[in-house]
């Protein structure tokens, strides 16, 4: 964004300086939520071991379990995709009332921030990663998850309502992921592309995530669209920005307060943790075909992988596949995952690739939990690494 000013430097430095200052504005919002989340869940574990406790709260969550499958045989056009359902659920219940008695209240309340966040990104971000898994399939089907009878009420229904709360604008799923990134496949042209970046670097994460607040607030894919002439995706773009701007203002006037702690912070965590996926799921790109998505997109096979959101390369290549049927499409295109040298790492979700590959630089720790497709010794594996991120060998 910085450099579409051209020769004008200084407009180029002040959109820059705002880019980093809202980068580092972004980690500090999200810092204290990460101490709560995961905070709470070693709390969790604790309250775990009482055993009346966990047959309380084990007997509670299979009765829940029960009454949403039935319930999504009857409202979701695939009843497959019950777990989604659970989500949306779980939110209305919980963040939906909340953040109205909130506003009911005026001032905010410590519980009822605490209580908000929590309902948000619950332990250890687990429901962050779940709704980012939901919403992310919702925006690839045309129909979103509903059947005809309950669409025209909950269309949408995680992209359009529930993505307000954590600072996700409408049309950044159906038409700047879809349209945009699934077009480019996170190559030059894509505009949240990190080809330029070591992904090994700290310094070069906060650029990245001092850059991606463009397409948080949907600035960048707007022009994008506006560029290529595509004035479908720029209307649909510029309708959905101007919603979720009037929303941000309209909470913001009614008391700057709660603006701040319910709508600017999940703004910034949004941006934080939205950066890093994309950093991630596409950060070892091969230098020499940085277009190749089948070399770009990793692959991370982990036990808690909802909705199997890991299978990241099987999702690029047929975006449209129920998520059901990644694992068994992964199987099918093995053969040209091995030509194009496609990295599948086991044991890892994408958090902890972010946090060994980048915070932590541990690159004997990703060598050892990559699945190469032919025999090679620690050293190689180190090598691949480090070419495949930018990162040049000592």
């Amino acid at each position: 964004m910085a450099m579409s000013f051209g020769a004008n430097s200084k407009l180029r430095f002040l959109f820059r300086s705002w880019a980093v200052l809202m980068g580092l504005a972004s980690t500090v919002a999200a810092l204290p939520v990460a101490a709560l989340s995961f905070g709470s869940y070693g709390v969790a574990l604790l309250l775990g071991k009482v055993r009346p406790l966990r047959a309380s709260y084990e007997f509670v969550s299979r009765a829940y379990d029960r009454v949403l499958g039935r319930l999504g045989e009857k409202v979701l056009r695939d009843p497959r995709d019950t777990p989604a359902l659970r989500l949306m659920v779980s939110l209305t219940l919980t963040a939906v009332p909340i953040f109205a008695v909130q506003l009911v209240l005026g001032k905010p309340r410590l519980l009822l921030v605490i209580a908000f966040y929590l309902s948000l990104y619950g332990l250890k971000f687990q429901r962050f990663i779940r709704m980012f898994s939901a919403s992310h399939l919702e925006a690839h089907r045309r129909h979103g998850y509903f059947s005809d009878k309950y669409d025209k009420i909950f269309g949408r229904y995680l992209e359009f309502f529930l993505g307000y709360f954590y600072g996700n604008a409408p049309e950044l799923g159906r038409t700047a992921h879809v349209c945009l990134h699934h077009r480019e496949n996170s190559g030059p042209d894509d505009t949240r592309n990190n080809i330029g970046y070591d992904r090994t670097s700290r310094l070069d994460f906060l650029l990245y995530l001092s850059d991606n607040i463009w397409t948080v607030l949907g600035i960048a894919p707007y022009a994008y669209f506006k560029a290529r002439g595509d004035e479908k995706n720029r209307r649909r773009m510029l309708w959905g920005m101007a919603r979720y701007y009037a929303y941000f203002a309209a909470v913001f006037i009614y008391d700057w307060r709660i603006g701040i702690v319910f709508v600017l912070v999940p703004l910034l965590c949004m941006n934080f943790i939205n950066a890093i996926t994309a950093w991630v799921q596409h950060a070892f790109c091969d230098p020499e075909r940085p277009e190749d998505y089948f070399a770009n997109a990793v692959t991370v096979l982990d036990d808690v992988n909802f909705l199997n959101e890991g299978y990241h390369l099987c999702h690029h290549h047929r975006a449209s596949l129920h998520w059901t049927e990644m694992p068994a499409h992964f199987e099918r295109i093995r053969d040209r995952m091995r030509e194009a040298g496609s990295l599948v790492f086991r044991d890892l979700d994408f958090f902890g690739l972010f946090l060994e590959l980048t915070l932590l630089r541990r690159m004997d720790v990703l060598a050892e939990k990559l699945v190469p497709w032919e025999p090679i010794n620690h050293e190689q594996r180190l090598a691949l690494l480090a070419k495949r991120t930018s990162l040049r060998l000592p």
